[in-house]
């Protein structure tokens, strides 16, 4: 039987940057073994982008994936919100969203996931974890710590093992976590374009009776849209022939921009909501769309996963070098205590704002539009909006204020 400090199944973004941290914390002696069977295989196939809050980016930055992610990060400089319906020509706006967290610091940034992968991938060979291509098959928990056996036929000891795999957690179903969770209907296409004109770093939200419409900028003339319809909806007009596609696409893109041009083929995801009933049990934690999966409408998914990440790696690392166990109920408990409300606070207010924007009625959109131009005069509100959805409001752990473990 093999030996190691912490067993993560899953080497996504999320599992990936556990990794990296639980290093950096533990110290360069830990081991950590890292179960993903799609270690070593291309990373072309995923071509959305994700928007990495001010606090997501500097805890990148503390594990040295940042620097390598470079030029391929644009920053927002602006988030603007219209509502309308297709049809309307005009688009009024209602809110905008400006300036930065700290001075010379931009709220977040878009990257492409497959990018942001690669640096990771690449730091975690640096720092040699070990890194298995395999799933994790199955685990048997007790007091002093956790069998896990790989896909791989090996068997490993630790203390702890973390469940990175998913919103679709088999792990979480091992365990005997449950969740609450339903399906919105809807499923986003994700795709990038060119377009005409600059963009300057303007990201703008959309919101249209089938759900929002995202233009999100990209470095150069480029943008990554997020475009919710019906899922059935969504299903037929990803399978429109380019030309008719171009047509729904330029209906809804406006003219801002000038021309648009799409590139590839989009890429349709059914969106949900989820919440485990519990982040942890014995010997076991729950960490980013394993504990929880929310309405993309904020652009919060991945960042909620690594604010799990500096939640559960200060927590452990705090309790190391003070001589204690780790993985103790103890410690644990304060991970879920740090992670759960915030989690649970922000799926509900993507929930609602899905709920309030995504319908056909006007006695709605006109109550939604005075709060918002309400909110758009209030500038501390604003400056307290902005600061949360970069990850700074509340109890911030260490590496999300840009400080080493």
């Amino acid at each position: 039987m093999e030996k190691a400090d912490v067993v993560i199944a899953g080497g996504g973004l999320g599992g990936l940057s556990l990794a990296l941290a639980l290093k950096e914390g533990l110290g360069r002696d830990a081991a950590i073994t890292v179960y993903d069977p799609g270690f070593g295989k291309p990373l072309t196939g995923d071509k959305r982008c994700s928007a990495i809050a001010a606090g997501a980016r500097r805890l990148l930055t503390v594990l040295g994936v940042w620097q390598q992610v470079g030029e391929a990060a644009q920053p927002m400089t602006i988030m603007t919100v219209t509502d309308s319906r297709t049809r309307d020509t005009a688009r009024p706006v209602f809110l905008t969203f400006d300036g930065d967290v700290e001075p010379g610091e931009p709220f977040a940034y878009m990257v492409p996931n497959a990018i942001l992968q690669q640096a990771l991938t690449d730091a975690a060979i640096r720092a040699g974890l070990d890194m298995r291509t395999a799933p994790v098959s199955g685990f048997v928990t007790d007091r002093s710590g956790v069998t896990v056996t790989g896909g791989d036929g090996a068997t490993v000891r630790a203390s702890l093992l973390v469940a990175c795999d998913g919103a679709r957690s088999r792990l979480r179903s091992l365990a005997g976590i449950t969740c609450t969770e339903w399906e919105y209907g809807q499923s986003a296409m994700t795709f990038t374009v060119e377009h005409e004109r600059p963009h300057h770093g303007e990201a703008i939200e959309h919101f249209l009776p089938a759900g929002p419409f995202a233009t999100l900028p990209l470095p150069g003339n480029r943008a990554s849209i997020v475009w919710t319809e019906k899922t059935e909806d969504a299903r037929r007009l990803a399978d429109l022939p380019d030309y008719r596609f171009q047509e729904e696409l330029e209906q809804r893109f406006g003219h801002k921009l000038g021309w648009v041009k799409v590139e590839g083929k989009p890429q349709v995801y059914p969106l949900g909501f989820a919440m485990a009933r519990t982040f942890i049990g014995e010997r076991f934690a729950l960490v980013g769309d394993a504990a929880h999966r929310i309405h993309p409408i904020a652009g919060q998914g991945l960042n909620m996963g690594l604010r799990d990440v500096a939640a559960l790696a200060e927590a452990m690392t705090d309790a190391a070098r003070v001589g204690l166990d780790f993985a103790s109920p103890q410690v644990l408990e304060r991970y879920q205590r740090w992670r759960r409300f915030d989690t649970f606070a922000m799926g509900m207010a993507s929930d609602t704002l899905n709920k309030l924007f995504s319908n056909q009625s006007d006695a709605l959109r006109i109550v939604r539009d005075i709060g918002l131009g309400v909110v758009d005069r209030l500038p501390r509100l604003k400056q307290f909006f902005i600061r949360d959805a970069a990850g700074l409001g509340g109890t911030v752990p260490k590496l999300l204020r840009g400080e080493a473990l």
